[in-house]
């Protein structure tokens, strides 16, 4: 007589033998902030997709207006994640006419720009490069 084989585990049951997931990082930067449609920054200040892509010239005001301007990602150590980069007020010039060179671009990168906005009023530009 031959031996009864061993049943497999179904997925379900895989599934249901998972540890609980825990949030090991403060930050909630999933995708990209355009995708996930917001993002949560390091100092725990959640930003909302307001509007974008931006046709460039609302994107040139708010280079200079906006309260916040993003361009790229960095890895942050307090959160240990990678989040948008804030620019610092400095920067922003010289960001702005790189990320403008760039929008609609045959080649690689290709920069867009998106409106974001925070609880407290603030608005950030965010200039996203897709490579």
């Amino acid at each position: 007589m031959p031996k009864k084989q061993k049943r497999a585990a179904t997925f379900a049951e895989v599934v249901a033998a998972l540890p609980p997931a825990t949030e090991e990082s403060g930050g909630s930067y999933v995708g990209t902030p355009v995708t996930a449609r917001g993002f949560t920054d390091a100092d725990g200040c959640y930003w909302r997709l307001a509007r974008g892509p931006l046709d460039p010239r609302r994107a040139k005001r708010l280079a200079v207006d906006a309260d916040m301007m993003s361009m790229g990602t960095h890895y942050d150590h307090r959160v240990e994640w990678c989040l948008p980069r804030f620019l610092p007020e400095a920067e922003r010039p010289t960001a702005w006419l790189e990320a403008r060179a760039r929008f609609g671009a045959a080649d690689l990168p290709v920069h867009e720009a998106y409106e974001f906005t925070a609880d407290d009023g603030r608005v950030l530009l965010f200039i996203e490069t897709h490579c």
